[in-house]
Parts: structure tokens; C-alpha cells; sequence
């Protein structure tokens, strides 16, 4: 039972109870304790890039102390116990690698992010610095009309004199 146990106690604490029920069943429950670092796998997005990157649902992050329950006599759990916990103690470690690689993708989408606005606000910053060709300084002169043409439409007071 233990070394079924083993991949999954080597990374949190897990509790075991086991209660009598009437009829000569029992319950066996295999509960994984909750880790400080579950919580703290969105934290790295921070405020600034929450709508730039996923983050874990909720749900994932708390099945990971979804506990095993397993109702028999004595017999049946004997039988199937070992059977149980490895199908578990599976389970919960490919979800756990998944929350793992999950937390390490938001670390470097989040340095990804960060470095991209980095770059945006020197290339701004570079720009601004930068003399524009339209810019008071380098103005090109366009030419100017001719002061000599005539008017596109006359004054309705000028074109009524005799």
C-alpha cells in the first residue's frame, strides 16, 4: 500500500482515515493535503497581464487534493486496494505535472510579455528622440500660390454693382 503511495507522499502529505460502517463495510479515504505553492501558481501574472495570459482554473489547482474514497468489507478492499491507490497516486502526479509545466509556461509567457513592452517603450523612447523630417527644424517649404489668381467665387455684393 505504502510503496503505491510513495510517488504522491514524496511531494505532499496525505491523510488516511478509515471508519467501520454498518453491515461489516469499511471506508477508506485517502485525502492529499493542500501546499502553500497550489495558490501560488497565478501569482507571476500579476494584474498587469491578466488579460495577456491564461491562467490555472481554479478547479485544476484543487484537484490536487481531491481525496480517494473507497467503500467494502474488509475483503474487497484488501483485493483492490493496491490497484486503487496506483491508479491515484497516476492520476494525480500527471496532474500535477501538468499544473508544473502550467506554472512554468506563465513564468516565461510573463518574461515574454514583460521583455516585448520593454522593447516597445525604447523603440517609442528611440523614436521620440529621433529629429522628424516633418518636424519645425527639418520643415520642407511647400510652394505657395500665386497671389495673382483669381478668387474661386466673387461676393454676392461685389457681383451685384453695376
Amino acid at each position: 500500500m505504502f510503496s503505491e503511495l510513495m510517488p504522491l507522499i514524496e511531494r505532499r502529505t496525505i491523510t488516511i482515515t478509515v471508519a467501520a460502517l454498518n453491515e461489516g463495510h469499511i471506508r477508506v479515504n485517502v485525502v492529499p493535503a493542500a501546499l502553500a505553492e497550489d495558490s501560488k501558481v497565478n501569482e507571476k501574472i500579476g494584474y498587469s497581464n491578466k488579460d495577456k495570459i491564461a491562467q490555472v482554473p481554479e478547479s485544476a489547482i484543487h484537484a490536487l487534493t481531491t481525496p480517494l474514497s473507497l467503500t467494502g468489507s474488509p475483503d474487497e478492499i484488501d483485493a483492490q486496494l493496491a490497484e486503487q491507490l496506483k491508479a491515484f497516486v497516476d492520476s494525480h502526479l500527471a496532474l500535477q505535472q501538468a499544473v508544473d509545466r502550467a506554472k512554468q509556461e506563465i513564468a516565461e509567457a510573463v518574461k515574454a510579455v514583460e521583455d516585448r513592452d520593454k522593447n516597445r517603450s525604447k523603440s517609442r523612447m528611440a523614436t521620440a528622440t529621433k529629429p522628424d523630417e516633418k518636424s519645425p527644424d527639418n520643415k520642407v517649404e511647400e510652394p505657395r500660390p500665386a497671389t495673382d489668381s483669381l478668387p474661386l467665387f466673387e461676393p454676392k455684393a461685389a457681383a451685384e454693382q453695376p
